[in-house]
């Protein structure tokens, strides 16, 4: 059997025009329409006057979102600790120092409660958090009122780690543009993807402006090579945009397909006890869904999310556990935590389940098999 992968690319048809253009024009290097045309697409779509600049990766944007932020050695920034190694990362670039905050269980994403208790006690010890990072996890929007209310009050830069997020919404407003910047990716395995590459959302032209110059090595306006600051080279490609340009057409589209797989995994459980699938807490949320998920209790199952992951596994059927929050991972063994277990539970229980907006129902049936081989036994 072909193997059903948790969340493959899905080209829309399009993209190979715009790929087609730049090489029939000979833009290759990392400028030209494509680029230019991406970013008005990408700020067009999420709206709130945002000003967007293509990189090559996510993990860049968020480097340079944290430099426009000023996040310099020995700072502290505070960040989610259920999510990818990539939300935190960036921070130790900078020589900061990453504060780990848990999640709370309607969301999964960063518990208000304990940003605030980091931040407080930050403050009390003299080491003000120059930044808090959230994550809106599997595309599900993060308490962005009860957040903003944190960040705002303390006046403290919130950047959105919006990489799984791209077509989400919190109260109507888009994910990605609540922060003083956003972040978002374009990895193979996200909603769309140019194979590789990023975006950072800013609120001004001017820090959009910033960046695109810190990602071209930060050459200064001169006839010669002449640099005052340390650049980087991040800028995204003109065939990558072309491949993104091409992947917007169809963006919400997958949205769509992705949502359906959801409503899927809700009809497979919707008779089982004790396996929660992971959806909005209330109309206030849109989650684009990018992974389908389920929390599963084995006291009340009699299966395990691991005896789960397994059978799937031997239909030849990818699944994977829920992100181990970064408190627990031995690169930031070391780090302040606040929080108490949520995320640690979610890890031990939870299971991420094939989402992407190209399966077939061929596929979903052979998923609907496996999982009731398990259930049936």
């Amino acid at each position: 059997m072909d193997k059903i992968w948790l969340s493959s690319p899905h080209m829309g048809g399009g993209e190979q025009k715009y790929v087609q253009e730049a090489f029939d024009t000979n833009w290759v290097a990392p400028l030209g329409p494509n680029v230019n045309g991406f970013e008005k697409d990408l700020e067009n779509y999420i709206e709130e006057s945002s000003k967007v600049a293509c990189l090559s990766s996510g993990t860049s944007a968020l480097h340079l979102a944290l430099i426009l932020a000023k996040v310099s050695k020995d700072d502290e920034v505070i960040c989610q600790s259920m999510t990818f190694s990539a939300s935190a990362n960036p921070i130790v670039y900078q020589g900061a120092t990453p504060v780990f905050v848990d999640s709370e269980k309607e969301t999964w994403n960063m518990c208000p409660k304990s940003l605030l208790e980091a931040i407080e006690d930050g403050i009390s010890k003299g080491n003000k958090p120059k930044a808090v990072i959230v994550v809106h996890l599997y595309g599900m929007p993060a308490k962005m009122d009860e957040i903003l209310a944190i960040t705002n009050k303390y006046n403290i830069t919130l950047i959105e780690d919006a990489a799984e997020a791209l077509g989400s919404a919190y109260k109507g407003k888009k994910c990605g543009t609540f922060g003083d910047f956003g972040i978002l990716s374009f990895n193979g395995n996200k909603i769309i993807t140019t194979s590789g590459g990023g975006a950072l959302v800013c609120k001004s032209d001017d820090d959009k402006q910033k960046a695109i110059f810190l990602a071209t090595q930060a050459r200064d306006n001169a006839p010669h090579y002449q640099h005052s600051h340390i650049g980087y080279n991040y800028r995204m490609s003109n065939i990558t945009a072309g491949i993104g340009r091409g992947q917007m057409e169809v963006l919400d589209k997958h949205i769509s397909y992705r949502r359906n797989n959801n409503e899927f995994y809700k009809d497979i459980f919707s008779n089982i006890e004790g396996v929660e699938v992971f959806k909005e807490p209330s109309t206030d949320y849109f989650s684009n869904h990018w992974l389908s998920a389920i929390v599963v209790d084995k006291s009340v199952t009699g299966f395990s999310r691991e005896d789960l992951r397994l059978s799937l596994l031997e239909d030849n059927i990818e699944s994977r556990p829920l992100w181990k929050p970064m408190h627990m991972q031995p690169v930031f063994k070391d780090c302040s935590y606040y929080g108490t277990s949520v995320s640690e539970e979610l890890f031990e229980n939870g299971l991420c389940l094939p989402s992407g907006s190209n399966l077939t129902e061929e596929d979903k049936e052979r998923i609907k098999r496996s999982i009731n081989k398990l259930i049936n036994k």
